[in-house]
């Protein structure tokens, strides 16, 4: 896993198994979560069309209909991937940290 791209303090994409991880640090008033997903075809077609700016749209929207609320139906609930992946996303931002700061 490596890092490809963030927004400081919102998301972070990562290059996993030929696959491309979204983890976005969601937020509500005192409660605060990462929720990771993998693009599906449609999302990686239109970062590649519209870069940074796609991805701050869809982390808003994964942010605002709270996919971990047992009281919402998001439709990325069911994509959540974060318990499988937390560990190695952190060691690949340790890594893009120690790079980026050299």
């Amino acid at each position: 896993m490596k890092v490809i791209d963030q927004a400081k303090n919102f998301w972070y994409l990562f290059e996993e198994g030929g696959g491309f991880l979204l983890d976005v640090n969601c937020s509500h008033n005192f409660v605060s979560y990462d929720f990771m997903l993998f693009l599906d075809e449609k999302e990686i077609e239109l970062y590649n069309n519209n870069g940074n700016e796609y991805l701050n749209e869809l982390a808003n929207q994964i942010n605002y209909l709270s996919p971990i609320s047992k009281l919402r139906n998001s439709k990325y609930k069911a994509r959540n991937v974060h318990d499988e992946y937390a560990e190695k996303s952190v060691e690949a931002i340790d890594l893009w940290r120690k790079w980026y700061n050299n």
